[in-house]
Formats: structure tokens, sequence, C-alpha cells
């Protein structure tokens, strides 16, 4: 063996067992399909695949790979972008006393945003965002980094805190179609095709814009325009390069990076902004040196719906959910549109303040007495009587406490201020002013509704046999019944219908005393029929809708009813003004100094008590009541406080608080521009027979008799000029103050905006006699759109929903 030339054969090398002949191909032995363990190697050999299946399998694994890619990127489809992103946040106005668009009342919305073209903002916005979150935005073609991916990856599996490797684009992706944050894996990866393709399909502007339009930035913002009005009180198209990087440095933790919560923190961020614009030659480096940190407006969470502005933004959601808009609330809180209301600021912060300071006991000549008992109700609301338009509302302190709105939700019990609807109801019907009755109190009277058939005085103080006109001076109930039972009392219940309560009035006999109770937005609705001549207009609160791209969606058309002729008002409204001249109007009311007709109301056990009133121009109802233990009954009205004269109120009537929350609230009314003139009102028709120059009778002794007016020459007037495409109720208003009637008709037109003036007749200029009617002709819109028109509403009360 030592002398053998003999190789041995080398180790793991294949070699056939002795005896078999290797040159024989049908002796070999049949190969496997999948030669693993590998025949033919012995130890570790047998068990390592070849460098050929190592290649191998890379190379199917890696084309596998690609090709599994490539379908995935191709099957990936861009989805609609995600709701919230799309919402705008409804904005609502007041108004202004000139009926211009006044400041903010109020918001609706899912999120607060408004929308804005990202060309319409300086260059230098965009720049400082790419600067805070990606300064490869504008550079980066495909979206994605592949670099900052793995470096992200990589730090996330060595157990660092988790980091992002996402562009800009990709952060895009997220909020503006994903609309959720994702952290697996595979979301990140369907997140990063999303990117790769939105990157070849919209432009960096599309981008950018979109982006800025869908971010949080703190301050319950989303998108640039709300964030600059959050902290800088402007529009983002008026943003600073300085005040654009605060916004850009606190993109990644807005609420805690405020400048409010943590301004070292909000500084430092700033100043990498800036750095990095600079370095990216968006920013001079002289204009860098001179920038200082930007003062932001000071930040306080508030909700729209909290104190008294709470009921009016209930009720223009609900007129906005009423045909013809009919919107959804989810319509209400996405679409952004711009809604101008009728509620002119001045006048609302009037009644505020007079309603809280009548419960607070702070108002003037109020003597520091305030209502004992906190279950008292106040309501105070003004409606122009032109068109119907609610000008101011009082509808409780705070909505958030107690949603019960006390002029559309309240139902108080009318009283004697039903009385006015008898006398339109008599003077219908041919009874004169002057007719006479017996206000002898009490009276036994056939078809009252009472088993005694008695009625009573206020009092119990009698009367002597008095006209119309005394008779509503001095809220006289004997002479009311008799003369409800003498028209009948199905006429009050139609007259009451017809100035505008929608509330169902009963066909009985005390419906005149007011055994109904009624919404007070009924009241000033009917009493703002007989102040317009007796036309009546529905009340409303939402003057005109306008969509985000500054289109119309609505303006609030004519609902105007020619309820009475204007000589039936006339006269009712002559008897009315002797309530305030000599009647229960006359401590508080009369010394205003103005032609002022109204009435005084309070009901059985004193439940309620009004004060109604009104001039040409403004109507206000002003009401009190008291929920009982349950807070749904109505409960006497707990006394407190002295007379004007000093007398202890031991009841409370509408001549006492009622009437003087009229007069303090419209003390600062008459101050206002629109309402400073002294307006007359039209003269005494004398509707039914001519005046009587007997005398008549005061409760005690005889007093001056009722004058009927003297009659004079008619004064030449001049007929308004310049009316035409003026809205409605300025050109009313002008014929009215010129001292004419203004006799409104409507007429479609093409040309002319629906509400304004198509034509006046007689032309302006022209010399009439002072009184006569002047036909204005109100554009109702075009023919083609007959949609716009809603249909007559039957309730022209905003009824809110029970809490």
């Amino acid at each position: 063996m030592a002398g053998t030339n003999r190789r041995a054969p080398a180790r793991g090398k294949r070699t056939a067992p002795r005896g078999t002949a290797t040159s024989s191909r049908s002796s070999a032995p049949k190969r496997r399909f999948f030669d693993y363990p590998r025949s033919g190697f012995h130890g570790l050999h047998r068990w390592l695949p070849s460098w050929r299946f190592m290649v191998g399998t890379i190379l199917a694994v890696g084309f596998l790979g690609a090709g599994a890619v490539a379908g995935a990127y191709a099957y990936t489809k861009v989805p609609d972008p995600a709701d919230d992103t799309r919402a705008q946040t409804t904005t609502v106005y007041y108004a202004n006393t000139d009926g211009s668009q006044g400041e903010v009342m109020g918001t609706f919305a899912a999120q607060k945003r408004q929308l804005v073209d990202y060309a319409t903002l300086p260059p230098y916005v965009g720049q400082a965002v790419a600067a805070a979150e990606d300064k490869t935005f504008f550079t980066n073609n495909s979206g994605v980094s592949i670099t900052g991916m793995g470096r992200a990856l990589l730090n996330n599996l060595r157990g660092g805190a988790t980091q992002g490797g996402s562009t800009l684009t990709q952060q895009y992706v997220e909020r503006y179609y994903v609309d959720k944050t994702t952290t697996d894996y595979v979301g990140k990866f369907k997140e990063t095709l999303l990117a790769i393709k939105i990157a070849r399909k919209e432009t960096k502007p599309q981008i950018m814009g979109r982006y800025l339009n869908t971010i949080y930035f703190g301050r319950d913002t989303y998108g640039i325009q709300a964030a600059a009005q959050a902290y800088f009180a402007k529009d983002a198209k008026d943003l600073t390069p300085s005040e654009a990087a605060l916004l850009a440095g606190i993109i990644p933790s807005p609420n805690n990076w405020d400048p409010q919560v943590s301004p070292s923190k909000a500084e430092a961020r700033w100043n990498i902004v800036l750095d990095s614009m600079e370095e990216e030659g968006w920013l001079a480096p002289a204009d860098r040196a001179a920038m200082t940190f930007p003062l932001t407006v000071e930040y306080k969470r508030a909700d729209s719906m909290g104190g008294t502005a709470g009921f009016l933004l209930e009720m223009v959601r609900n007129e906005l959910k009423r045909e013809p808009l009919a919107l959804t609330d989810d319509e209400i809180n996405r679409g952004g549109f711009r809604v101008q209301t009728t509620i002119q600021k001045p006048l609302q912060d009037a009644a505020v303040a007079t309603a809280n300071g009548f419960l607070d006991g702070t108002l003037l000549d109020q003597d520091g007495a305030a209502p004992p008992n906190p279950a008292i109700r106040v309501s105070v609301s003004s409606v122009d009587p032109r068109d119907g338009a609610i000008v101011a509302l009082y509808g409780g302190r705070d909505y958030l406490t107690d949603q019960r709105n006390a002029v559309t939700y309240d139902k108080v019990q009318a009283g004697s201020t039903f009385k006015p609807f008898t006398l339109l109801a008599a003077l219908q019907s041919g009874v004169s002013l002057t007719e006479r009755f017996s206000g002898k109190s009490p009276q036994t009277l056939d078809g009252w509704d009472s088993t005694s058939k008695k009625v009573s005085n206020f009092g119990g103080t009698s009367f002597g046999n008095i006209d119309l006109v005394e008779a509503t001076a001095q809220s006289v109930n004997t002479v009311y019944a008799q003369l409800n039972l003498q028209i009948g009392p199905e006429k009050t219940a139609e007259a009451a219908k017809q100035a505008g309560i929608s509330t169902v009035v009963e066909p009985n006999a005390g419906n005149v005393l007011g055994s109904t109770s009624v919404r007070p937005i009924e009241m000033a609705t009917a009493y703002a029929t007989i102040a317009a001549n007796g036309t009546r207009h529905d009340a409303f609160i939402v003057r005109s809708v306008t969509n985000p791209n500054q289109t119309v969606a609505f303006e609030h058309p004519d609902t105007s009813v020619q309820a009475f002729s204007p000589d039936v008002a006339a006269d009712a409204t002559y008897a009315m003004t002797q309530v305030v001249e000599k009647g229960s109007g006359k401590d508080w009311i009369k010394p205003l100094g103005r032609p002022i007709a109204g009435k005084t109301g309070t009901s059985t056990d004193n439940k309620s008590a009004w004060f109604v009133g009104f001039t040409p121009n403004i109507v206000t109802e002003v009401s009190l009541s008291q929920t009982g233990a349950d807070g749904k009954a109505q409960d006497t009205i707990t006394p407190f406080g002295k007379t004007k004269s000093g007398r202890t109120i031991e009841e409370i009537t509408g001549a006492t608080w009622p009437a003087f929350i009229w007069q303090s609230y419209m003390n600062v009314v008459f101050a206002q521009p629109p309402y400073a003139a002294v307006v007359d009102f039209p003269p005494r028709a004398n509707v039914g027979s001519k005046p009587t120059t007997t005398p008549t009778q005061a409760p005690t002794e005889t007093a001056a008799p009722t004058e009927a007016p003297t009659e004079q020459a008619p004064t030449e007037v001049a007929v308004p000029s310049g009316l035409e495409g003026k809205l409605e109720a300025d050109a009313t208003a002008a014929v009215v103050n010129a001292g004419l009637a203004a006799n409104v008709v409507s007429e479609p037109s093409d040309t002319v905006t629906s509400g304004r003036v198509i034509r006046v007749d007689p032309k302006g200029g022209s010399t009439v006699a002072s009184g006569s009617a002047v036909t204005l002709v109100i554009s109702t819109g075009p023919k083609a759109q007959p949609t716009q028109q809603p249909p007559p509403q039957p309730t022209p009360t905003e009824t809110a929903a029970a809490p």
C-alpha cells in the first residue's frame, strides 16, 4: 500500500460503487426531479444547494416580485377624495341696519374649513410648507423617497422611535384620499403605490393646493384659509412670509406647538422653516435676517351655539331645511354657504341687553327690582312690517342651557292682545269706530261661554256708553265681548288667521279676550300686518344664501298677501294709537314722543302679560310668562317692583313690566338711523260711517270728545325717483316716508333680479296728492325658474323643536 501510485478519491466527489460499469447508460441510477438532499455528495455538501440553484432562485423571486409590484401598481385605482376634505364651513352673518352684510353670527361645520384656490396664494406659502415637510417636493417627480423610507424602516427594525419616511405627496395621499393614518407596512405599501400614481397624474400646484386645504392647523381649523383667520385674523392670500413660516412649522403637532401653548417651541420651528427656505433659495438672506416672530391673535375655544345667538342659528338651520332649498343637516354643515340673515346687529344687541338687564334688575328706571322667580320667561322680537324680516329676537339667555326659544317655541296666553282681531273683523263687517256699546261691568250676555254668562272689566271698572276707540284705549272687556257676539266669534278667529296667527283659534265667544295661547312670533307677524296697511308677510330670518362659487342659491321671495283693506287697517291702527295716547300704554310708551300704536294684554290669573307695539317701519312684541313646577304649564307671574308712579306692583299686567321693557328697548332702536325719523301712520279712514263729534265717556267723568280728523285740502307730494332696481323693502320705505301708500304687486322678469322693483306707477318725479297709492311692481325672477318661488307658506312662524 505504501508504494502504490493509486490516488484516493477527493472528499465529497461523486464515485461509482465498485463492480459497477460506469460507462453503461442503461445501468445508471434514475435522476430525481428535485435532487435535494443532493445525491452523490457526502457530509455538509449534501445539504448545500448549488450556485446555479441559488442564482436561479434569486432571479425567479426578483422577477416574481417585480411582476407583483407592477400588477399591484396597475390595479391601484385613485379613489375619490375623502368626504371631509371637500367639506366647507357654512357661515351665517348678521345684517347691518342698512341691509348690508354684517359681522359673523356663527358657523355650521363638520370641519372648520374654507377652500381657497392655490393660485391666489403667494408662492412663499407653499414654499414654507415644503421647507417644513419635504424640501424635495418641487423636484421629486416620483412622489416617494426610497432612501427616506429605507432609513425609517431600518430605524424601526432596530427598535428606535417610530419614524416616518413619507414625502409631502405621500402625506397628501394619506389625508386627501385615505383620510386616516396608516401604520402597518401593507398599508404603507399601498399608499406608496398610490403616491407614485398621483405624482404622475396631478401637478405640483394641484397637490400642494389640496394639501393646504386639507390638513389640520390646530385651533379647530382645517385648511390654510381657516388657519389664517384663526391665528392672524386675515385671509390666507394676505399672509406674510413670516406668518406662513409659523403656520408651516406647527403642522406636525399644531395643538402642542401653538404659540399660545408653547411659544418657545413655536419659535424654534419657525426658525427651522425660515432657515430651510433660505437654504433652498426661496428667501433672501437679508429678508430672513430682518424677520421677527409674528404675533398671533388670542384664541378662545367657543361654541357658536352658546348664548343668545344659538337661538338665531337654530332658526336659520330650520329655515334652510325648508323648501325651496330643503337642505339636509349634512349639506348645511359641509356646503360652505354664506347665509345672510335679517337680524340687524345693533338691534339684536339692544334686545339682548334689555332682556338680560331686566332679568338682572339693572335697566334704567328699574331701580334694581329683578324678577324673584327664575322660572320667568321673557320674549322680545322685532319684525319689519314691510317684508316680514325678523330684525331682532331674544329667545333666552343661553341656548346650550335651555333650547326652548321663548319667541318661536313658547305658547303664551294672548289676553287682550287679541282684541284688535275682533276690531279688524268688525270693521270688515261694516261696523265703524263710532259705534257705541255699554261699558258697564259686570254684564250678563246671552251667548257668552261661561256658565254664569257674566263678563267683567279689569278691576271691575265700569264705563258708560262708549265708542270702539275708547273701548280699545281702555281695553274694555264688556264692550269687546258684545262686539264679538254681534259679528260672530268665527270672524274673530278668521281675522286672527288672516293677520298671521297660525295657531288654531276656536270660534267661541271668549276668543276675543285671548283665551288662545300663541307663540310670540305669531303676534309680531299679526301686528305687522296691521302696520303694513293690511298686507301680511310671513316672518323670516334668512335673507339670502350664496354658494361657495359666489352664485346665488336663494333669495327670500315676496310673500305678501293683502289680508285686510288699507282703510280697515288704518282705522284699527288709529284706535290702537289711543292705547298709547291715553290708555294702558301712556305711562311708559307715550313719552317716546312719536306715533306708536299697540296693545297691552293680560291673561286670566296674570299668567301672561304683553305689550305689542308698532310704528310704520318696525313692530316689537314683549311677553312675560312663568312656568310652573313641571317646567311646562303656565303659572301666575310672581309680582315684584313698583309702577312708574311709585305704587307697589301687586299683579303683573301688560302695562307694567312688558311696557317698561318695550320702551327701554325701543329707546335704543329709535336712535338707529333707519328708525330715527318720525313716520306718521295713514290717516283714519272712518270705515262704516262718518265720524261723530259726540263725546266719549270716561269711567268716572265726562272726557273730551273723540275728535274726527279735520278735513283739509290734500297736500301735493312728489313720487320718489330712482326706485327701479331697488329692493322691495327700500322702495316701500321711500314711498311711505314721502307720505304715500305703497301698493305692491308682483310679476316675473327676465332682466330684473327677484325682489327688486321693475317699475313704478305713477313714475318717479310725478306729483300726486299726499296719501295716494303708488304701485311698486316687484320682480319674482325669470319665468323659466318657477322652482325659485316657493308655494305660499300657511305657517308664518318659526317652530322650534322641543328640547
